[in-house]
């Protein structure tokens, strides 16, 4: 589910790749390469700080790998009255950047599931879209990752997401389709083997 973290083994749990992280001096000496490469020069005033600045920004774009999902899906709660259908967090906003060309992936998540005795906190859906959204991705894995967490984790009779989302690799560059968007999904449990709980989800995902 997590093949990125394991990219490194040195890792610790808490703090995702932290060991194997270059110094905050190296990594504003790589972007004023960069800036340098682009043409630029990182010496003029409007760039002097920029290397300072892109390395923050960094540091908080890509959060998700200091994070863990599970930790996040660590409480649940019984005390439902008996409810068992649908579950349904819709529109959850997210920003990720393509592991392809480190450009914007924006776009909004859909994620249902059918419980089994234990529910999660609503707020805990969206907040497991954002750690892996805070991550390099291919909108294919995050699909899957999401969709993989909630399973392993609260164990419910099926999971279902959808992902919605337009990647700026194709609308800033290359061929430059903008308004394009790409829509993904994963099943799991019922909603895989159900055609007509697809459908209902895909219903409650479409309704307004």
């Amino acid at each position: 589910m997590d093949a990125i973290v394991k990219n490194f083994p040195g890792a610790g749990a808490q703090d995702g790749i932290s060991a194997e992280r270059p110094t905050q001096a190296e990594a504003e000496d790589a972007v004023r390469v960069l800036l340098r490469w682009a043409g630029d020069n990182p010496d003029r005033e409007g760039l002097l700080d920029t290397p300072k600045r892109v390395a923050k920004s960094y540091r908080e774009l890509f959060s998700g790998y200091a994070l863990d999902a599970n930790d996040v899906l660590g409480t649940t709660f019984e005390e439902v009255g008996g409810y068992d259908d649908i579950i349904l967090v819709r529109d959850i906003p997210f920003y990720s950047h393509c592991e392809h060309h480190m450009v914007p992936i924006i776009g909004k998540a859909h994620v249902a599931y059918l419980p089994e005795g234990r529910v999660l906190g609503l707020s805990k859906i969206a907040r497991v879209v954002e750690i892996f959204g805070r991550r390099l991705q291919t909108q294919e894995t995050m699909t899957a990752q999401i969709a993989n967490a909630i399973e392993s984790k609260l164990k419910p009779r099926g999971v279902a997401v959808m992902i919605d989302a337009e990647h700026m690799c194709m609308s800033m560059r290359g061929v430059q389709k903008q308004g394009s968007t790409t829509l993904t999904t994963s099943f799991t449990g019922t909603f895989k083997s159900e055609a007509a709980q697809q459908a209902r989800f895909m219903s409650m995902v479409y309704s307004r």
